[in-house]
């Protein structure tokens, strides 16, 4: 036990307080939700690791100092309400429950939303909605506070962007690899919408994702 919890004091002041994670709350939140406990049976050694934990289906969880930056970034508040798309093993999304309302997030993978289920009883958490269905380019009708797309976009769904409410926040990383920027965009107004891009990244691509015309020789 000291030896996981010495791993988990290194991974927050080695890796992720260099990246410019600063807030208290999300660094608080991450001795508080154990990491160990949401990646696949077997590999807890790597769960501190600075690389993705492959979760199969294709999937994988993200790096630590990019789920704690996208927290930092998002600056979610005890009111809102929040959409994930891509619920993985379930450990960003009991990141969000913490400092959220409430969560829907949504799995295209029924066997990873049965695990990331699973995964999340363990903590009780009662503010978190999971869906079975694929949200590559919009889900429902529902409004709401933050959207987090947590597998990369060619291009932005734009049906996202009207989900927002005045105020709210998208991140989503976008481009092809090895070429991708991770990217705010903020609901200002009806029609007017800021777009922040803080860093680059490379993560692997939600399925389905919304694809551009692309010119064919």
């Amino acid at each position: 036990m000291n030896n996981m919890e010495q791993a988990r004091f290194n991974m927050i002041e080695q890796q992720i307080r260099p990246w410019d994670v600063q807030d208290m709350r999300v660094l608080n939140l991450l001795s508080l939700v154990k990491r160990e406990q949401f990646v696949p049976a077997g590999r807890q050694a790597l769960a501190f690791m600075d690389i993705e934990i492959p979760l199969g289906f294709g999937a994988a969880m993200w790096q630590p100092k990019l789920e704690a930056r996208v927290l930092h970034e998002l600056h979610i508040q005890s009111t809102e309400n929040v959409l994930e798309v891509g619920t993985g093993s379930g450990y960003l999304t009991a990141l969000l429950s913490r400092l959220a309302a409430h969560i829907t997030s949504v799995e295209i993978v029924p066997e990873l939303s049965t695990q990331a289920s699973h995964n999340l009883a363990i903590h009780g958490l009662d503010n978190i909605l999971l869906q079975v269905g694929d949200a590559a380019t919009s889900w429902g009708t529902n409004k709401y506070d933050v959207i987090v797309l947590t597998g990369s976009v060619p291009v932005y769904p734009k049906a996202y962007l009207q989900q927002l409410n005045t105020g709210g926040r998208l991140f989503a990383i976008v481009g092809d690899a090895p070429a991708m920027e991770a990217k705010v965009v903020t609901r200002l107004s009806a029609d007017v919408f800021e777009n922040v891009t803080l860093f680059e990244t490379n993560v692997k691509p939600l399925q389905n994702a919304l694809q551009p015309q692309r010119f064919v020789f």
